[in-house]
């Protein structure tokens, strides 16, 4: 560990920090919130970002198949591969020591048989080589969850919105807002935890909805756009530090403006480099002057 992490590492986290940090397993994720410790959770798909939420004692990742959106500019998640994903959970989990890592099972890969599901899981396991991996849906994938659970491949159920039923719920739009969807996602809550999920994601519900579900639920459940109540707060990584700006969802809070920075240093780099500041000496490789003067006379 540089002198650096050492240091981060120490004025972060304390000195039960100082020693490496342990991976964390789902009885990990168990016994916090039997404790009513709150956990702290971020999407990443990238080795970098990945790296930087480790350091910083970051609980869980979703590899989330919103990677199409943020990192190629498309505007839904549908048309993200599993190897694609795959390709993202690689990445990540290079990059983590401690940090649990759970894969986003993306559009068509589980949703055609149950065969194709704990196929595709598998390969999550296998070469994306992640933790454990997430499914949208409630009571219509609890066969995939039970075949998923026999099979060894540790599953989250998610529901809420579920961004790849887009076009059913005619856009991005708060569910379980009236009495007949809120009961129909605590049923689903309890039918993804009776089918052996190691966990349950919400989306877009109303806090005291997701309150209802967190305290009926003895596996974590983790929200995004959820409300306080949750087990564990999710938040896109490039949402809270201000990288992706295409815009911004009512529930993230921006933490800095890192694509501004960003804009100013490449423009300080631009500069530079129009008026021949850089690159300087310092940043250049040298020969010695008799061996420039042999090169010269060839």
């Amino acid at each position: 560990m540089s002198n650096l992490s050492e240091m981060v590492s120490k004025t972060l986290y304390g000195k039960e920090h100082e020693m490496e940090r342990k991976k964390i397993t789902i009885p990990d994720l168990y016994q916090k919130k039997q404790q009513g410790i709150k956990m702290v959770n971020v999407v990443c798909y990238d080795y970098i970002m990945a790296s930087l939420a480790d350091q910083a004692g970051i609980d869980t990742i979703l590899v989330g198949d919103s990677a199409e959106m943020v990192m190629m500019g498309r505007p839904n998640t549908l048309s993200i591969s599993v190897e694609e994903m795959i390709y993202h959970c690689k990445g990540v989990m290079r990059a983590v020591k401690s940090t649990f890592v759970v894969g986003d099972m993306p559009f068509l890969s589980y949703q055609t048989s149950i065969r194709d599901a704990v196929y595709n899981g598998g390969l999550f396991m296998k070469h994306g080589e992640v933790d454990a991996i997430k499914i949208e849906g409630g009571q219509e994938i609890v066969p995939i969850i039970k075949a998923m659970f026999e099979g060894g491949i540790p599953a989250a159920g998610s529901i809420g919105l579920t961004p790849q039923s887009l076009w059913r719920f005619g856009g991005y739009k708060v569910q379980g807002a009236d009495a007949t969807t809120a009961s129909k996602l605590i049923e689903d809550a309890l039918a993804l935890e009776a089918a052996g999920a190691f966990a349950v994601y919400l989306e877009l519900v109303p806090d005291r909805v997701s309150e209802l579900i967190t305290k009926r639920l003895k596996v974590p459940v983790f929200g995004i756009g959820c409300g306080p109540h949750v087990d564990g707060q999710f938040l896109n990584i490039y949402d809270l530090v201000g990288m992706f700006d295409r815009f911004t969802p009512k529930f993230v809070k921006k933490y800095g403006n890192l694509s501004q920075e960003v804009v100013k240093m490449l423009h300080q780099y631009r500069e530079e480099v129009e008026k021949g500041v850089f690159p300087g000496a310092e940043h250049s490789f040298h020969v010695k002057d008799e061996v420039l003067k042999t090169i010269e006379k060839k």
